[in-house]
């Protein structure tokens, strides 16, 4: 089954216009309906001590800031998506980002968002930590800095046998089928997993059988982290995107992340989609 039903979250800069033009890039090349959302936040409120100081008219400023940035960034969407000559939709919701775009997301195949980005402001800031356990869908992350030329193209999937890696080769199969070349990876398989007698071949074969050839290596490291010996391979091939699983558990209402996941998500110089 194919892609037939996209997410793209929308705010309002340049990196958001990147991610914008690879999900209508992708809406057209898998014949899918792309929906955008755009999260207008609640009004900050600042602390006591400097409310007082406040102008009179401040949220209502920052009402208007909003809903003019929500719609110049619905005019972005709407070209984009015309451009492509897809089918499209745009919604506009208010509240908490992450518990926004978990809703919504329920009912598409794909989320695409974008990496955290340390220089913009807080809204967002929970993103992609904050959808990526618990939306229940894979979650392409887009790297805030760089031009993606291509998607899909050179792809390379990081192997651990795991049940989250598993989901992402499966949720990733739409995207992988129309790879050029397709790698795979597995980082000191020797005591960890379920790798079978010789690490990737099961899932070589696996996907094979979905016609898909890909190149299997499994390699062994000890003076450098998982993370930066995938990204280090991803550079080394050309890759422009990457897929792997996402790991981490819930602590009370706060997200935390497995040490690879999250440097991945800190250091990721391609796309990344994701599946937990």
């Amino acid at each position: 089954m194919g892609l037939k039903d996209i997410l793209v979250h929308v705010d309002w800069s340049e990196t958001s216009r990147t991610r914008v033009q690879i999900a209508a890039d992708l809406a057209k090349q898998h014949g899918a309906h792309l929906t955008g959302l755009y999260v207008m936040p609640t009004p900050y409120i600042p602390t006591i001590e400097d409310y007082s100081q406040l102008p009179s008219d401040y949220f209502q400023e920052q009402i208007k800031s909003g809903k003019e940035e929500a719609a110049a960034a619905e005019t972005d969407f709407k070209e984009a998506a015309e451009t492509a000559g897809i089918e499209s939709e745009w919604r506009c919701a208010q509240g908490h980002v992450a518990d926004s775009i978990r809703t919504h997301a329920r009912y598409c195949d794909l989320l695409i968002v974008g990496q955290r980005n340390p220089d913009t402001s807080m809204n967002g800031r929970d993103l992609p930590d904050g959808v990526l356990l618990s939306v229940g869908r894979p979650v392409l992350v887009v790297p805030y800095a760089g031009k993606m030329k291509s998607l899909g193209k050179r792809v390379m999937v990081g192997w651990d046998s795991s049940a989250q890696a598993t989901r992402a080769v499966h949720d990733a199969l739409p995207l992988i089928s129309k790879a050029d070349h397709v790698d795979i990876i597995a980082v000191n398989p020797e005591g960890t997993g379920d790798h079978g007698e010789i690490p990737c071949a099961d899932i070589s074969l696996h996907l094979a059988r979905h016609g898909i050839t890909a190149e299997a290596q499994s390699i062994a490291v000890s003076d450098i982290g998982v993370a930066d010996i995938l990204l280090s391979r991803a550079a080394d091939k050309g890759v422009d995107l990457f897929v792997m699983g996402a790991y981490g558990h819930s602590r009370l209402r706060e997200l935390v992340l497995g040490g690879v996941t999250a440097h991945m998500l800190e250091h990721m110089t391609v796309p990344v989609l994701m599946a937990h």
